[in-house]
């Protein structure tokens, strides 16, 4: 009998149309009860088929299938599967067609035309002429993966969660299917997220999450290359899809006393960001100099409790000043308007300092270092624990020296960009002929040199010493 790839099946049905919720056993499942599920298209993750009628059910083990066989026939539109489905938690031998033959539910559905198969990455030897499905941990990669590669735009999700738990619907399977693949929780499902999620067009976020998380960096345009590779850190780990924003201080009012006017070309950039936003929701506020190792829903997801603007203050060991260059703001509830903040120096209501490092304009009540230093280490990695690095040093940025001790983070994350497409060294290059980057970054990624490389290592001048509005005292850290 001839089963069609899940790209030929879609052919028929406009995947584009509508939200599609995926549905898993995780906690979040429960929220279910509480929408009306008749505004989604659903795809359930294997034992959900059981709970309710789906337009596509996803199962990767073929025990699953024997489990839930009378809810396939009943619940699902279709059914996908591997073309080598699992068992044992490896791929069989033997593909969907032939255990077709075998499987009473699987012959039924085939002959329906309810069954349709994927390559998964899994199984080596591929079927030719249909893309390769990626999935290293758990069926919700595998899923997300499909629906993209089949065209769907928007997806969400219920029951797709880390941890290491089920939802009460599901307490049954407990001591049957939870984490019996060996591994300790369901986090690693989100590395595959992202992966798919940076090479489609395709938003996807939890249906609880307010989404896209907006992350806007403070840049002048030398440091644009910066901020395209904090895109792409950030992006690598985020198991959510995520807007990123450049911004500066373009159209701010300069204050009457040099003392007070901006260190950088977008210290007062982050105050723009609740009207950005219309006064809704969140915003996230980091500095083009950095570099993410984490997903950004845990930063995102942080509870205000009562605050209005959270940040992520160093330890006391470092010796630093107050840190605002990693925010969380509640854009509903703070009602800044740039220009008028501003104004503020002139009318003397306050100095550089008080604005900047105090954040003074807020009520004490109204912030708190609410989130982990972790998320804002100045100058300091530490494998497992950081989630960004702040390349404050400013002579020892890693665009600009080879001498940072973390550099190499950097680099790596440039080849690797390169590779996906992200990072095309042509704009690398361009970057050296602005003089935004050192001549010899390209050779510290792994490129070519460029053309005259001894004269241009001559003749340039790292921009943060080019800045015209930056006292020298202050070359060595901006933010």
């Amino acid at each position: 009998m001839r089963i069609p790839d899940v790209i030929e099946w879609s052919r028929s049905r406009d995947m584009q149309e509508g939200t599609w919720l995926m549905l898993g056993k995780g906690p979040t499942y429960r929220k279910l009860r509480n929408i009306d599920a008749s505004a989604f298209r659903l795809l359930s993750l294997n034992h959900v088929v059981r709970e309710q009628p789906v337009e596509v059910a996803h199962i990767i083990d073929l025990d699953v299938v024997h489990d839930c066989a009378d809810a396939l026939d009943a619940n699902a539109g279709v059914l996908w599967m591997p073309a080598h489905p699992h068992v044992n938690h490896r791929p069989s031998e033997k593909p969907l067609w032939e255990w077709a033959k075998e499987v009473p539910v699987l012959r039924k559905l085939a002959g329906e035309g309810r069954l349709a198969w994927y390559n998964a990455s899994t199984w080596k030897r591929p079927e030719p002429g249909s893309p390769v499905i990626d999935v290293r941990f758990f069926s919700a990669e595998a899923a997300l993966a499909a629906l993209a590669a089949c065209g769907a735009r928007t997806v969400r999700s219920l029951g797709v969660d880390g941890g290491n738990r089920y939802s009460e619907q599901f307490g049954d399977l407990n001591d049957k299917t939870l984490l019996a693949n060996g591994r300790d929780s369901f986090d690693r499902q989100f590395e595959g997220f992202a992966r798919t999620l940076r090479s489609h067009d395709m938003f996807y976020a939890p249906l609880w999450i307010n989404a896209p998380v907006r992350v806007f960096v403070g840049t002048d345009a030398a440091q644009m290359l910066g901020v395209k590779m904090l895109e792409y850190s950030i992006k690598k780990f985020a198991s959510l899809s995520v807007k990123v924003e450049p911004i500066d201080d373009r159209g701010i009012p300069v204050p009457a006393d040099p003392a007070n006017r901006s260190r950088t070309g977008f210290s007062f950039s982050r105050f723009k960001i609740p009207e950005l936003c219309r006064y809704h929701g969140r915003g996230i506020y980091v500095d083009a100099d950095m570099q993410v190792f984490s997903d950004i829903l845990d930063l995102w997801a942080r509870p205000f409790d009562g605050a209005r603007v959270l940040y992520a203050d160093g330890p006391a060991s470092q010796g630093r000043m107050p840190q605002f260059s990693v925010l969380l703001l509640d854009c509903a509830n703070l009602d800044w308007d740039v220009r008028r903040i501003v104004q503020g120096f002139d009318e003397g209501r306050y100095d550089y300092a008080e604005l900047m490092q105090k954040m003074c304009i807020v009520d004490p009540e109204h912030k708190r270092a609410g989130l982990p230093f972790e998320w804002n280490s100045l100058e300091h990695y530490e494998p497992g624990r950081t989630k960004l690095i702040h390349y404050t040093d400013m002579p020892t940025q890693p665009w600009v020296s080879h001498r940072n001790k973390n550099g190499h983070l950097f680099y790596d994350a440039c080849r690797e960009a390169i590779a996906e497409g992200f990072l095309s060294p042509d704009y690398v290059y361009q970057e050296v002929e602005r003089g935004h980057v050192s001549p010899e970054f390209p050779g510290w990624i792994g490129l070519p040199p460029p053309k005259d490389l001894a004269k241009r290592k001559a003749t340039w001048t790292p921009p943060f010493k080019r800045f015209v509005g930056m006292p020298p005292a202050k070359a060595k850290r901006a933010g």
